[in-house]
């Protein structure tokens, strides 16, 4: 009889194992996927493709996104991360391996599934085979700012599907689903921004980096300048007096720098060649605010205000 009882107890305390076992695994598997992104363009992409997806991104529009640290939140956000979705090209180099090694993660290491870089993907502007760092911001594979041509980011959402489809293939269906309904959706808008956009074709433009590089590729704009004298290093006097030299004679018609950048050197030069040139301080990829907190809110905003330099 004691030894029933013993047997009885060994029975219920298995069960419960079981359960709390069966318990734990149920959650495991219903746990969102976790998507840790480098930069805000890729996080709004993924967002339109894996809704259900807990997706973060590891800078923001007013970051330069060559440079970051490994702060301890990311090393958490990228160690829980199924899939790190990152531009590549030599853009994160200075900290995304940092935070790769520190997090422990095998599934976002270079060569797993879980590790996707778009630049591997994507044909670049301006390649440099041998480029030395010694010349500021200058990337081998070409230029990596590729956020800022919607042709491309429809190329890139289908190579997003279909790493989402590799990583978690139950909901295979559901992102094919969403990624034809993006594309649909996505050539109509590329085909009215065009359109909207066709004043600009020729629009003379000063730049500082090749952040927009892509935009002015896209839509015909030339620059004719650029405010830094080395890729990545801020504008100096003495080159700010060479560009205002070259452009005397023709001014552009903007000045454009980035949400992150410095505008002080694009004022000078607005200023020096008499306000002719509207200063356009512009974010180069998705906000936290309307109307730039959606891909297709950033593209109009752009266009938006190139238009109203090109009507000055």
């Amino acid at each position: 009889m004691r030894h029933t009882r013993i047997d009885l107890r060994l029975r219920r305390a298995l069960a419960c194992c079981v359960i709390g076992l069966s318990t734990f695994a149920t959650a495991g598997s219903a746990r969102a996927l976790a998507v840790f992104t480098c930069e805000p363009e890729w996080a709004a992409l993924v967002r339109q493709l894996a809704p259900a997806a807990d997706v973060r991104s590891a800078t923001h529009a007013r970051q330069d996104p060559h440079h970051s640290e490994a702060r301890p939140s990311l090393i958490a956000m990228l160690r829980r991360a199924d899939l790190a979705v990152c531009t590549g090209g030599e853009l994160e180099a200075g900290w995304l391996p940092v935070l790769q090694q520190r997090s422990g993660n095998p599934r976002v290491q270079v060569g797993a599934p879980g590790m996707l870089e778009m630049a591997d993907h994507l044909t670049l502007l301006n390649p440099q085979p041998g480029a030395s760092r010694l010349e500021g911001h200058v990337h081998a594979a070409g230029n990596p700012h590729v956020q800022l041509d919607p042709r491309r980011m429809l190329q890139a959402a289908t190579v997003i599907a279909a790493r989402l489809e590799r990583i978690d293939p139950p909901q295979r269906d559901a992102y094919r689903s969403r990624l034809t309904a993006f594309q649909t959706t996505w050539q109509t808008r590329i085909q009215q921004w065009e359109r909207r956009a066709a004043p600009l074709r020729g629009l003379r433009v000063v730049s500082q980096h090749t952040t927009f590089a892509y935009l002015w590729d896209w839509l015909g704009i030339e620059q004719v300048a650029d405010l830094e004298p080395k890729p990545g290093v801020p504008p100096t006097p003495s080159h700010l007096q060479k560009v205002l030299t070259t452009v005397r004679s023709a001014p552009p018609r903007a000045v454009a720098v980035s949400a992150y950048q410095d505008p002080r050197g694009a004022q000078w030069l607005a200023q020096q060649l008499g306000g002719a040139p509207l200063v356009l301080q512009m974010p180069s990829t998705v906000t936290d605010e309307a109307p730039t907190d959606t891909l297709h809110g950033l593209y109009d905003h752009l266009i938006d205000r190139l238009l109203a330099a090109a009507v000055r």
